[in-house]
């Protein structure tokens, strides 16, 4: 097939992250532009603390199958993206490049035409995946992304402070061989759940969603592997964090003080140490950390066990999330063992 003999050409084509990320401004734009999507729509009160306000009052059939349709089909293509480029890794020799393989674009091309039709479907029927499923649901699903990208990272930069914690190397391994496909889901599911709105922490949200699509489309490269990039992708979840908290009134200000002070602490405690950064450079930035985080503590403005909740529960997931998939994997190296003694 035509496509086939094209994805495993070993064409290269110019890419550049700025091109990417000027990209995914390019669709938060088109997203603009497509609206208003729910200036007709009289929205249920905000009921309780895991209540999502951003859905019709009352269920819509054809926005339920159109939802869960685009939801299904982008899953199944992004899924699909993956297997493929991880064939072409091993069968065909595909190495990384500081450009794009042919894999590449088609991820981009079709990552962006399910974004429109996704933009599309908010504009006729407005209601994401949000009607069926719980708000807690997409959140957690992020939430795992983030631990498992801690655990991953944790040979090259360490857990606190540039210190590794002693995680076994094969659930390292392991996660980085297949962390792709629970990532794909987590951000696709996350996208689908929410329908497009014109607020601004819906709009920083759908970019960050398009910036870890466009770090999703780009395996095998050399920009999905750029420590700038993915400390950008990593640590935007306190910018993303603050505004929707701030944004909702309702969550007062201790949950405002609570995501900025808890992803400060993370990205203190750990991300910016994968950066290559000197000493004197950490210290300064550790220093200063410890200077705001007493000052707002001294003011009264945040209590002493904010800035410790966020990361206690990640630090924490970290934990278990090792521990579980290292039991997992031990369990099935076992059962090969005994198929293996059993057949020999």
């Amino acid at each position: 097939m035509a496509l086939n003999r094209w994805l495993t050409s070993h064409k290269n084509y110019r890419f550049q992250l700025r091109w990417g990320l000027m990209g995914c401004l390019a669709l938060v734009l088109v997203a603009i532009i497509s609206g208003p999507y729910s200036e007709q729509i009289d929205f249920l009160p905000d009921e309780t603390r895991g209540w999502y306000y951003w859905q019709l009052p009352e269920p819509s059939t054809w926005a339920f199958i159109t939802a869960w349709a685009g939801y299904a089909a982008h899953q199944l293509f992004h899924w699909w993206i993956i297997f493929r480029a991880r064939q072409l890794h091993h069968k065909e020799n595909m190495g990384y490049t500081g450009g794009l393989h042919p894999i590449n674009l088609l991820a981009l091309v079709g990552n962006a035409f399910f974004i429109g039709l996704h933009i599309l479907q908010t504009k006729l029927f407005y209601d994401g995946l949000a009607q069926t499923v719980s708000v807690w649901s997409s959140q957690f699903s992020v939430i795992f992304l983030l631990v498992v990208v801690l655990i991953m990272e944790n040979p090259r930069r360490g857990l606190f402070f540039g210190k590794r914690v002693p995680i076994k190397q094969t659930v390292v391994t392991c996660l980085k061989r297949y962390h792709g496909y629970y990532f794909s889901w987590a951000i696709l599911y996350t996208f689908w759940y929410h329908p497009l709105e014109m607020t601004l922490g819906h709009l920083l949200g759908f970019f960050y969603l398009f910036a870890l699509l466009l770090q999703g489309s780009l395996m095998f490269t050399r920009s999905h592997r750029n420590r700038y990039w993915t400390f950008f992708l990593e640590s935007f979840v306190l910018i993303h964090g603050v505004v929707v908290a701030y944004l909702s009134p309702a969550q007062g200000w201790s949950t405002v003080a609570m995501f900025f002070t808890g992803f400060l602490s993370m990205l203190v405690v750990t991300q910016i140490h994968g950066l290559g950064l000197s000493q004197r450079v950490v210290g300064s930035i550790i220093t200063g950390y410890a200077l705001v985080l007493l000052g707002l503590i001294g003011s009264g403005v945040v209590s002493w066990q904010q800035p410790l909740r966020i990361p206690f529960g990640e630090y924490g997931l970290v934990l278990i999330v090792s521990l579980l998939i290292w039991g997992v994997l031990a369990l099935i190296a076992r059962g090969r063992t005994q198929v293996q003694t059993e057949t020999g």
